[in-house]
């Protein structure tokens, strides 16, 4: 569908902007969270690519004639919608996923928030993405959930606005709901297209706005304050953790050994390091949801490579979904083959088949380390059999109820 560029109408676009400004003076009175945060946004005008609104992190697009029908509690409920979708970092926590489903996953948690915190009131102009069977989910979840049934969802589903895109990542999905004519696009030459370096920066930004706007405000929603919590807590790479985490199944003890010539001459007994024990982990990978292939192999690189400073080890390895796949033995004569490990798996997520599995095949690591996306159906696992560190590929409020946890980062 070829879409006509609108004559752009300067005493309309004044009269929306005032609705705006007027909106974001209430939000920043009742709600100085979103109000702190909304204030920031450059105001522009998108009538020529964006049916309903979008932002980038740094400016607020709008259209015209969709502004013109809210009103000023609308345009809050708009604002705070906008405002959290950059909160979420939902630019980036996106992978691989499919964008669109990703998109509506990110809607019915951006919204149930507005709902749950009381923020303006909810559109009703275009349809929203809203189901209490959601409330106090992360949009991993909500995604997973909608893929069950993901060409349902593509169909009966638009998000409220629009949403930007990575520059390697085509010109956008289109799924926003404004396009009342019928196809939903929303596309024009306007349309604007972040690169990774952009979004970056625009996520350095926003975490020191959401610090900052927390401390000014009197109410801040709980997730929200849990996010602020893990921005501005000490932070361990996983990359530095990994080494130590291995290094301390060693139990290095300095022995007296029979004193070579060089002692001798030396007429003193030195003590020598007798390395007497065998690293002997486990590691699993999660194939059941955000870890894809790019990650897999980017973790076990890492293990390839801190495996290189040791001569004696043995690693269990194996890939699992609702069941176990793949097991294999890595030693100091087949640590190459690593690298060429190929990962299985894509169903459910079941993290007790893995401790099921090591009780039958009588494998008692000293270490179990788990590679995941943080989303088990069911129990976390058996915390008394080994101990055990998770990897986490999921958002930061996602904490194991034992074992270490460091969450991945590139």
């Amino acid at each position: 569908m070829t879409i006509t560029t609108p004559t752009f109408d300067a005493k309309l676009d004044q009269a929306v902007r005032e609705k705006l400004v007027t909106a974001r003076i209430g939000l920043l009175l009742k709600a100085p969270f979103f109000g702190n945060l909304a204030a920031r946004f450059e105001l522009v005008n998108a009538d020529d690519w964006c049916p309903t609104a979008a932002i980038d992190g740094r400016r607020f697009y709008y259209n015209t004639k969709f502004v013109s029908q809210l009103n000023t509690k609308q345009l809050e409920f708009l604002f705070g919608h906008e405002t959290l979708h950059v909160v979420f970092d939902h630019f980036t926590r996106r992978i691989d996923r499919d964008p669109k489903i990703w998109n509506i996953a990110n809607d019915f948690v951006v919204n149930d928030t507005l709902i749950q915190e009381k923020i303006g009131e909810k559109i009703t102009q275009v349809q929203i993405c809203y189901d209490p069977k959601y409330s106090g989910k992360a949009s991993e979840e909500v995604y997973d959930d909608l893929m069950k049934n993901a060409k349902q969802v593509t169909m009966k589903m638009n998000t409220l606005d629009e949403h930007i895109d990575f520059a390697d990542e085509g010109e956008g999905d289109g799924d926003g709901n404004g396009d009342q004519d019928g196809d939903g696009q929303g596309k024009g030459k306007g349309r604007p297209v972040l690169s990774k370096e952009e979004a970056k920066a625009i996520r350095d930004e926003i975490k020191e706005a959401v610090i900052s706007a927390a401390k000014s405000a009197g109410n801040v929603p709980g997730n929200i304050k849990r996010m602020i919590g893990d921005m501005t807590e000490p932070k361990i790479h996983w990359r530095d953790l990994l080494p130590q985490v291995i290094q301390s199944t060693i139990k290095n003890d300095f022995t007296m050994r029979r004193p070579n010539k060089k002692s001798q001459q030396m007429r003193c007994v030195l003590p020598s390091m007798l390395n007497e024990d065998t690293i002997d982990i486990c590691i699993a990978i999660d194939m059941s949801g955000s870890i894809g292939t790019e990650q897999a192999k980017d973790f076990l690189s890492e293990i390839w490579g801190i495996m290189n400073q040791y001569n004696c080890f043995n690693i269990h390895l194996w890939t699992f979904d609702t069941k176990v796949y793949g097991n294999a033995m890595f030693t100091q004569d087949n640590k190459d083959d690593m690298l060429d490990y190929v990962p299985e798996g894509g169903g459910g997520t079941m993290f007790e088949c893995n401790w099921e599995y090591m009780k039958e095949e009588g494998i008692q690591p000293k270490f179990f380390l788990m590679f995941t996306d943080g989303y088990p159906c069911g129990s976390w696992g058996d915390e008394n059999y080994c101990d055990t560190m998770f990897l986490i590929h999921g958002p930061k409020e996602i904490k194991p109820p034992f074992g270490l946890h460091v969450h991945y980062e590139k």
